[in-house]
């Protein structure tokens, strides 16, 4: 076994795990104790806050000392299953766990099977918490990988790791730090995590032969913290436009642009903002249901405003009946110029980062010199959003071609305007 890494090297500190509140979360493990070791003070606290918890369980972890023979696989298995029920009682979570019994050290050549079996499981869930799916065991990765394959666009997506801690350095290449986040545990949560790993005796004492345990005291020490590290998974595709189509499908203004708070001091600011009072072209991309789209009209002398979503576009046409607006996605439908204004609203973080970067030079090669570009977004992180709103917005403020001019932030949203040189 190869040597574990101190706990004492382990020193990086995160930002806190973002409250909201969630309705179901799809809890997925490798094998039983995985989801205790990485997330019990986290399962806790949305069972707490009335979360809806489902746990699936991959593998019986039959296979925990690979010299065992059959009877031997099978009578553990049995075991670490009733160790699981009594762990989760522990954590007071009344969770029956989903067991699918799938092969232990061998999910990667039964990754097609996990993603079926695990399918029907994620539908309706809004949270998905998984192993890391890059975390040093390739169970673990098979069973992160799996999660994401269906995880609903509509869901967070967070992995917890559990080997990295054991057997990876701290400045290690690839560690996705910039993405991690710390729930701190309660001192009930803190005592009843310890409880719930004691629990799992089959894994803390010598194997049937004399092996060592497979969790030592040097390796439980990782999961005596008074936090669980958790890193977000955002996904690597631009959000699907049969995503916003649904929403469309679901409400005229999903979301509620025109009686929301947020939407119109967002939008009162942002027009507010703009340093020239008239403009000659603007485009803007993403223009929902028109009601920016109507404001911008009378600001330029030619409007020219696209939306991916039929619905969007038929209610933007009649807000601003004016405009040119057409049906089009970033970043084929950019114009080519020149253009003085571009309107960004709550669109870049949806990109992915191929995407991402052709919008963004497509809007820098049609602006004309001096002309202008705002972004508008969100903080939070939504859950269809490959990128962070703060992060598009440091990656247009480092542009070479473009100038700050204006830069709002506040708790809820980051306004910039740039101009080109």
């Amino acid at each position: 076994m190869r040597p574990f890494v101190p706990e004492t090297e382990w020193t990086r500190t995160f930002p806190a795990w973002p409250e909201q509140e969630f309705r179901h979360a799809l809890i997925v493990a490798a094998h039983p104790d995985d989801e205790t070791l990485g997330a019990s003070g986290l399962l806790q606290h949305l069972h707490a806050a009335g979360t809806t918890v489902s746990l699936v369980v991959a593998t019986d972890g039959e296979a925990a000392f690979p010299d065992s023979g059959a009877a031997e696989r099978r009578e553990l298995g049995r075991a670490r299953r009733e160790e699981l029920a009594r762990s989760l009682a522990a954590q007071g979570l009344p969770v029956e766990p989903v067991w699918l019994g799938l092969p232990d050290s061998d999910l990667t050549a039964h990754s097609h099977e996990l993603v079926d079996a695990l399918r029907a499981h994620a539908v309706g869930a809004d949270l998905c918490l998984m192993p890391w799916p890059e975390d040093p065991h390739p169970d673990h990765q098979a069973a992160g990988r799996a999660a994401l394959a269906v995880a609903p666009d509509s869901a967070h997506c967070w992995s917890y790791p559990i080997w990295l801690w054991h057997w990876r350095e701290p400045d290690a290449a690839g560690i996705p730090w910039h993405l991690g986040h710390s729930y701190r545990l309660t001192t009930g949560e803190r005592s009843a995590k310890a409880a719930a790993i004691r629990e799992f005796t089959s894994q803390l004492r010598p194997g049937p032969r004399g092996e060592a345990p497979i969790l030592p005291a040097e390796a439980l020490a990782h999961f005596d913290r008074p936090v669980e590290t958790f890193f977000r998974q955002p996904p690597e595709r631009s959000a699907p436009v049969a995503r916003f189509a649904e929403l469309y499908d679901g409400a005229d203004d999903p979301w509620q642009v025109e009686s929301r708070w947020y939407e119109r001091r967002k939008r009162a600011l942002l027009l507010a903002s703009l340093p020239r009072a008239r403009y000659g072209t603007i485009v803007e991309p993403g223009c929902g249901t028109g009601t920016l789209t109507r404001q911008l009209a009378g600001r330029c002398d030619r409007l020219v405003a696209f939306d991916p979503v039929p619905a969007a576009v038929a209610q933007a046409r009649a807000a601003a009946p004016g405009a040119d607006v057409r049906h089009g996605l970033v970043p084929d439908a950019i114009p080519p110029g020149p253009v003085d204004l571009f309107v960004y609203s709550e669109l870049l973080y949806y990109l992915d980062e191929t995407d991402l970067e052709k919008t963004i030079e497509a809007s820098v090669a049609a602006l004309r010199p001096g002309g202008d570009l705002v972004a508008v977004h969100w903080l939070p992180w939504a859950p269809e959003a490959p990128h962070e709103g703060a992060a598009v917005h440091e990656r247009l403020a480092a542009h070479p071609a473009l100038d700050p001019l204006v830069t709002h932030l506040d708790e809820q949203f980051r306004l910039d305007v740039l101009r080109r040189r």
